[in-house]
This record gives structure tokens, sequence and C-alpha cells, in this order.
């Protein structure tokens, strides 16, 4: 049976002795504003379901009508029938599968895809029995909320900080340190490191914008965070631009609570190009990171899948072959895990997810020679060698060029990964038009055979939405959290006329399936 946990947490009754209540509670297809003495057909349907049940019959006449008078003695009784009322609309809208729940957080900006790219490190992350948010809301203020897992009900905050949302780089990253200090880098596309962290372990009050190491941060974009074994996290960036740039590597001491730079430049591209990167930690606590190089700021320019690990939290790096790495590493010094020429609608910034054994897998997707339809592929090391699984289900052409935040068909993939060897099971989260742009898993569990599946974990539109999830809880709980949103993004940095949708965290057990 479908299980539908979303619940609206907005107060009406502290408003309305103004006699100004506006409850927005945007479905992943509608939206539903009302004020006073005007809703739109689709809510008076809701508020008249209510109004039967709090007066038994039916009074309200066609089109627009008084809602004023409803908000009497009985208000407190008809409020939570409202919410219900809207709840099962969204719920019908979104049209949740099985062992698919939803937690409503709160309205977030939608006019880009800024709150919903893949290179999100992370848009949701736990610690603990708790889990924390951030989204950028119709003001482009940041917002950060927490909850108890398991649980409904968000506590939501406003920062101090603001960003420029209307550019879809300039995302939020957050993650939780051991000692339960939360972190957040935020609005970057070539710009000055902005970075703070909580003022106590749990706590959404933050520090003032600070520095970390004070070198090279002035040209900061893609920041990412990544928590070690040991609790002590590491903090990913380039410092340049398109086709032009470099891998920093920070670490941070949850001890002396302090950072310190392991390198300035991990990967070089030479003042020719630059990588496009990747990471993941395995449960043994060996970084891995995979990148694509990119010669010019244009898309097409992307070829080729390179792989370096480090095994002593970022200070030194190795192949998988277990050769060290002369720092920096270059295209001509690169271990490559598949070569991939240009022009071959290779896709940047995908994801990465190690099995038991530690073995690195990557998603992404790019063009075969000879072919027109671009198609998901898993890169993955078996131990001895590297490998290449491609479903190959799609069907509908499309080419990828040009610079800034492109609108694409399809979203970059998230994968995950469970057990090792013939028994590795694979998990990949993806949005894709033919499918009718929703949230999409495609599951292998038989390695060896290649089999596979695909089915859908909503059965509407998340737009232009690309997955990012809690990879701390996946890997305590093996559950997936999945930050949603349904966003639009116009090609080349555009910006959508849309209205504030709601952020929600799509909870799914792949275990029950």
């Amino acid at each position: 049976m479908m299980v539908i946990k979303s619940r609206i947490r907005r107060s009406l009754w502290s408003v309305v002795p103004e006699c100004i209540v506006e409850v927005k509670f945007k479905a992943l297809r509608a939206s539903f504003l009302f004020r006073t003495r005007k809703c739109s057909l689709r809510v008076q349907n809701a508020l008249k379901s209510a109004r039967n049940a709090l007066y038994g019959k039916s009074s309200a006449p066609g089109g627009f009508f008084s809602i004023e008078n409803l908000f009497g003695s009985r208000v407190i009784a008809l409020i939570p029938l409202l919410f219900a009322g809207l709840e099962m609309l969204y719920a019908q809208d979104l049209k949740l599968g099985q062992n698919v729940n939803l937690s409503y957080v709160g309205d977030g900006w939608a006019n880009n895809s800024v709150n919903a790219v893949i290179f999100r490190k992370n848009s949701l992350v736990s610690w603990r029995d708790t889990q924390f948010v951030a989204y950028y809301d119709k003001d482009m203020n940041v917002i950060l909320g927490k909850r108890r897992q398991g649980e409904d009900s968000w506590k939501i905050k406003k920062t101090p900080y603001t960003g420029n949302a209307a550019d879809a780089h300039n995302s939020i990253s957050i993650m939780v340190d051991g000692d339960g200090y939360l972190h957040m880098s935020w609005d970057h596309h070539g710009h000055p490191l902005r970075y703070c962290r909580s003022i106590a372990p749990g706590s959404l009050e933050m520090t003032e914008k600070m520095q970390m190491t004070g070198l090279v941060e002035q040209n900061v974009t893609y920041p990412e965070f990544y928590k070690l074994a040991d609790g002590n996290l590491l903090f990913l960036y380039r410092n340049g631009a398109s086709g032009k740039g470099d891998l920093v590597v920070n670490r941070y001491d949850k001890g002396t609570k302090t950072w310190t730079q392991l390198h300035r430049n991990l990967i070089d591209g030479e003042g020719k190009r630059n990588a496009y990167c990747q990471s993941s930690i395995d449960r043994n606590g060996t970084m891995h990171i995979s990148w694509v190089w990119r010669e010019t700021p244009d898309v097409a320019s992307n070829h080729d899948m390179a792989y370096a690990r480090s095994r002593d939290g970022g200070r030194t790096w190795e192949k998988s072959t277990g050769e060290q790495y002369r720092i920096p590493i270059t295209k001509e010094s690169a271990e490559y895990a598949c070569l991939i020429p240009q022009k071959s609608e290779l896709i940047n910034q995908t994801s990465m997810a190690n099995d038991k054994a530690g073995n690195p897998y990557i998603a992404t997707y790019w063009r075969e020679a000879g072919s027109r339809v671009p198609q998901y592929h898993i890169i993955y090391h078996n131990g001895k060698k590297w490998q290449t699984i491609s479903p190959c289900f799609r069907k509908a052409a499309f080419s990828l060029s040009g610079a800034g935040t492109k609108a694409i068909p399809i979203s970059r993939p998230q994968i995950m990964v469970t057990g090792s060897g013939r028994r590795a099971a694979i998990l990949m989260v993806f949005r894709d038009e033919e499918r009718g742009s929703k949230v999409s898993a495609l599951r292998i569990n038989d390695l060896k055979r290649k089999r596979w599946s695909v089915s859908d974990l909503t059965s509407a539109s998340v737009g232009s939405w690309e997955p990012t999830f809690d990879t701390e809880l996946w890997e305590k709980r093996k559950i997936l959290n999945l930050f949603l949103q349904n966003v639009t993004q116009v090609d080349g940095e555009g910006k959508a006329e849309v209205a504030a949708q709601p952020v929600c965290v799509l909870e799914f057990d792949p275990g029950k399936g």
C-alpha cells in the first residue's frame, strides 16, 4: 500500500487575525494559492470538502467564493481538514510508488535548478538521529532545516545569508563533522569563499562567514564536503574557470576546529583544461575521485574518465594498481578507467560509489560512436580491471554543446552500491523525459549477468530535477533519502518565471522493493 507522510507545516492561525491567509503548498504539478474571499477552483474543492465535513452540506457557490465566515469559532476544526484536503491533492499529483514516503520541508526557489543540481555535497545529511537540509527560498535566502529521522516535523531557520540563486552553479553544500557541527558553503561561481559552521553540535545557528585556510580562496566553484571515517572532513573545490582550473583539497580537524590545505592543485589543468570530478569515500575510509577533462568552456569538449584514490585522508594518491601518483596529476600521468572522445555527449560531474570491498563505481552518460542516442553507463573496477555496463534503454537522441547550465532532457545519474563482487547490487537514480521526467531507478541485482530493470518512484514530472541524497544515512542504514523539488532550468543560465515549489524529502527503502 502506498504510504504518504507528507505534511504541511505552516500555521494559519497566527495570521488569521490579519485577515490575510495564504497557504502555499505547491505540488509537483500544481500550485495552491488562496487569500481570504478568493481561492482557485482546486483549493475551492478542498475547502468545500472541509466545509461539508463541518456543516454536513455544501453551501459554496461556483467560481470564487467568500471563506471569511469559515474563520470563526470552528476554525481550529477546519484547518486540519483543510490541511488533509491539500495533502490528498498533493499525494494524487505526485503519485508515489511503493515503499516511498514523502516529507514536506518548505517552499523553495524553483526558477532554475540551483536547489536540485547533482553536485550538491550535500543537500541532505544526517548525524546520529538528526537530519539536516539546506535550500534557497523564493527570495534567495539560505534556509536550513532539521528533523529527527523518521519524523515529519521540520524545524526551519532562515539564515542571515543569501546567494545569487539565479545562477544554477551557486548551490549550497552542507556536511556534519564527527562532533555534530554543521558546515556550509554556498553561492560560488568564481567567487571568494563563502563558508560558515554551526555554533554548537546539532544547531541551526551559524557563525559569521569565515575563511578556511586563506589560501587560493578568491575564485571558488563547486564546493563539496566529504566526511572521513575519523569524523574529520575534506573540502574540494575548483580554483579557476571552466576549461582552465585546478582542484583544491582542504582537510578539517574536528579536534582543533581548523582547516589545512592538503593540495593547492591536486589535479592540474596545466592552464589548458580542467577536471570535472565526482568523489566517494568507501567503508574503509579510502577516498576515490574520478573525472572528465574539459578542454574549453564548451561541454562538447568533455572527454575520457580518469581515476585516483587516497588511503590516507587525501594526503597521497595512487592509481587502482597501487602505483603512487606524483602530484599534481595531469592529463599525461592520469589513469584512465575509460577512453571517451570529445563530442560524445559525455556529461561532467556525475556520481561515484563503492561496494563493500571498496571497488569504485562511476555512473555517467555518453553517446557511443555510430549511435545518435546518449545512454547511461556504469564504469566499475572489479578488483582486477575496469569494466563498463551499458543498459541501453534510452531511445531519444539529443546533443550537448555550449557553455553555462544546460537544459538537458535527462539528469545526471546518482549511484549507490551494496554487496561486493558477483553479489554487488547497483541502484542508479535518474530523470528522463522519455519516462515523463519522473524520479526513476535502475536496478542491477546480478552484476555477472548484467541483468537490469527500471521503475519509477513517482508517477509525475519533477521538471529539471537531479538526484542528491543523504550519503551518511545511506552508509549507515541503506535507506535512500532524496532531496526532491520540481524545478525548471532554462538553457544557458536562463531564469524561468515560476512560483516557489515544495522542497521535500523522498524516502525510499530499496530493500523492500
